[in-house]
């Protein structure tokens, strides 16, 4: 069974889903049978490729109070779930270039190897504060999930994958689709936003049922 999901690795909800999704996949007993396939959506799809912190980003667009509510409310949530979230290291910055690394991923080595990437991109950007624009960064972790880095660093630099994560990108949001994470199973059942594991248990179950 494949399920899609619509996200961004700079969306702290989407780290949230997919953790809680596999969670669900391995709660269902259906790990060897289910891929989660990661299709690309840019948050913004202008955000500079020079990082900034994002507490700072976060206080431009909503204001100090509100920001620090979001950010200490989803720091919350995510330790009662097992996610560590640090926002005071995380930073701003573009993700074109860790969706163009997913792309490639997918295409070379398949789902479970990009699931695996997704995890280690939203963790590297969550909790341990790297730059996901760098590409000396991003060649670390995708030889750390396995590829092959001299591969990883010759795409990097090619621009091979932009067009086709723009267009993408830009295909989901002419498709209806605003909000992510946004899970779409085999059944056409969709779940968007918030969700749970136990949402996402009850999918799969109704998914494989058919």
């Amino acid at each position: 069974m494949n399920v899609e999901v619509y996200s961004d690795i700079a969306c702290p909800w989407c780290r949230l889903g997919t953790y809680q999704f596999h969670r669900a996949v391995a709660a269902t007993g259906a790990t060897p049978d289910v891929d989660l396939v990661h299709r690309p959506y840019l948050l913004d799809p202008d955000a500079p490729e020079e990082p900034r912190p994002l507490t700072e980003a976060v206080i431009e667009l909503f204001g100090p109070e509100q920001a620090e509510a979001m950010l200490t409310g989803m720091t919350r949530l995510g330790a009662d779930e097992g996610i560590e979230y640090r926002f005071d290291r995380a930073v701003a910055v573009s993700t074109l270039t860790a969706h163009r690394l997913l792309w490639l991923t997918l295409n070379e080595h398949g789902a479970k190897v990009q699931a695996a990437l997704a995890t280690a991109l939203f963790d590297a950007h969550f909790r341990d504060g790297v730059n996901v624009a760098d590409h000396a960064s991003l060649t670390d972790l995708a030889e750390r999930a396995g590829l092959d880095g001299g591969q990883v660093r010759t795409f990097l630099a090619s621009g091979a994958g932009v067009a086709e994560v723009r267009d993408q990108a830009a295909a989901a949001r002419r498709d209806g689709v605003t909000t992510v994470p946004r899970f779409v199973f085999e059944n056409g059942e969709v779940i968007v936003g918030e969700t749970s594991t136990e949402a996402l248990g009850d999918a799969l179950r109704k998914a494989a049922a058919g």
